[in-house]
C-alpha cells in the first residue's frame, strides 16, 4: 500500500470515530434489552376457538418472532386472576399483562365498551379504518393510561350470531321478560325492550341454559357456538348479530412494564398483534358456513331476524346510545368520535362496495 493510501485510510478512520459521525451505542434501540418474561392471564381458556386461540396464539407467535426475547406466557382463566377481575391485576401489577375484550370492562369505564362491538356498529375493515386512522387509538391509548394500563387490539372476529332460544321469537315482544345471557351494549339493548339480561360466564352458559336459569343466550360465531353445544339444549338459532358485526380483542399491559421495554420490544409486540388481527378475521370467515351447515344437520333452525324486529332493535339502541352520552363524558367522546367517522366513511363505504343481494 502506497504512503497516499495509507494517509487516505487513517483519515477516514479518524472521521469515523469522530462525534460528528453517528454511532449505534448512541441510540436505545441498540442498547443490551433485558428479555421479557410475563404473565398473561386470560378471561378465556386457551381451547375456545378463536376467542381464546387467539390469544394463545399470539403468546407463541410472540416467541418465536422474537427469538425467545418475549415470553408471554399464557395462564387459563382463574390460575393468576378471575377472569372479571383482570382489569385490576393488570393495572396494579400484580400480572404483567392479560388477554381480554374490552367490553368486560363497562363497570370501569362504560367508554371501553365501544372498543369491543357496537350494535349496529361497523364491519372488521370499517372498525379498523377508525381505530388506526380516525382517531379511536388516541381515546382508547388516553382511557386505559389513566387506569396505569397500555392496552394492543390483537385480535378481531366477524359477526357474531344474535343467539339461541329455547323459544322461537315472532316480534319485539316476545322478548318481555325473557331470562338471556347477553354481552356488552347489546345487553343494554336487551334491558330497554324490556328483557332480563345478564353476564355469565362462558363455562358456566350452558348449564344455565340447560337447568332454565336462563331462556336464551348468544356468545359467538356458529363455529364457536357448535362447540360450546348450545344446540343441545336450544334449538332456535337468530342470525344477523346485530349487537356484534365484529368485535376487538386485546393484550392489556401494565404501563410501567411496557414502558421499560425497548423500542424494538414494543414494535414486536405491536406487529405480532397485528398479524393477529389478519388470522382472526380470515380464519373467522373461513370457518362460519361448515359449522351453520352442520348445526342444521343437527336439527337447529336457524332464522333471520325480520325487518320489524331489527328496526325496533335499532331505535332502542339509538335511545340506549343518547342516555350513556348523557351520563358519561369519555363515552359521549369516543361515540362521537365513532359516529363522525362513520357518517364520512358511508359515502365511500355505500358506492365503493357491491351489496350482496
Amino acid at each position: 500500500m502506497t504512503l497516499k493510501m495509507l494517509t487516505l485510510a487513517a483519515t477516514i478512520f479518524v472521521a469515523g470515530c469522530t462525534e460528528e459521525t453517528p454511532r449505534q451505542t448512541d441510540t436505545a434501540d441498540t442498547t443490551v434489552q433485558q428479555p421479557v418474561r410475563w404473565r398473561m392471564t386470560s378471561t378465556y381458556p386457551s381451547t375456545l376457538l378463536q376467542i381464546g386461540t387467539l390469544g394463545k396464539r399470539l403468546s407463541d407467535e410472540l416467541l418465536l418472532i422474537s427469538q425467545g426475547d418475549i415470553e408471554l406466557k399464557f395462564h387459563e382463566p382463574g390460575v393468576l386472576a378471575p377472569p372479571f377481575e383482570t382489569f385490576d391485576a393488570v393495572s396494579y401489577g400484580a400480572v404483567e399483562a392479560g388477554w381480554s375484550t374490552p367490553g368486560y370492562w363497562a363497570g370501569k369505564e362504560p367508554a371501553l365498551q365501544l372498543f369491543a362491538s357496537v350494535p349496529f356498529g361497523p364491519s372488521a375493515p370499517e372498525y379498523l379504518a377508525w381505530f388506526d386512522f380516525g382517531g379511536g387509538k388516541a381515546l382508547f391509548d388516553e382511557i386505559y393510561h389513566s387506569h396505569n394500563i397500555h392496552s394492543v387490539i390483537c385480535g378481531l372476529t366477524p359477526p357474531e350470531a344474535s343467539g339461541w332460544f329455547k323459544k322461537e321469537i315472532n316480534s319485539i315482544e316476545d322478548f318481555r321478560g325473557l331470562k338471556i345471557r347477553f354481552f356488552g351494549l347489546g345487553g343494554k339493548v336487551m334491558e330497554k325492550i324490556g328483557a332480563a339480561p345478564q353476564l355469565i360466564a362462558g363455562g358456566e352458559i350452558y348449564q344455565a341454559l340447560e337447568l332454565g336459569t336462563i331462556d336464551a343466550t348468544e356468545y359467538a360465531m356458529p363455529a364457536v357456538d357448535e362447540r360450546m353445544g348450545f344446540y343441545e339444549v336450544a334449538k332456535h338459532y337468530y342470525l344477523p348479530g346485530w349487537h356484534q358485526q365484529s368485535t376487538f380483542f386485546e393484550l392489556m399491559i401494565n404501563l410501567d412494564a411496557w414502558n421499560a421495554l425497548s423500542n424494538n420490544q414494543q414494535h414486536l409486540i405491536e406487529t405480532t398483534c397485528s398479524a393477529n388481527v389478519r388470522h382472526g378475521v380470515s380464519e373467522g370467515e373461513a370457518l362460519q358456513a361448515d359449522a351453520m351447515a352442520r348445526l342444521e344437520e343437527k336439527g337447529v333452525q336457524i332464522h333471520t331476524w325480520s325487518p320489524e324486529i331489527l328496526s325496533a332493535l335499532r331505535i332502542a339502541w339509538n335511545d340506549v346510545a343518547a342516555d350513556l352520552q348523557t351520563e358519561d363524558e369519555a363515552f359521549a367522546s369516543v361515540w362521537q368520535s365513532l359516529a363522525a367517522f362513520r357518517a364520512k366513511y358511508k359515502g365511500w363505504a355505500d358506492r365503493g362496495y357491491l351489496k350482496n343481494e
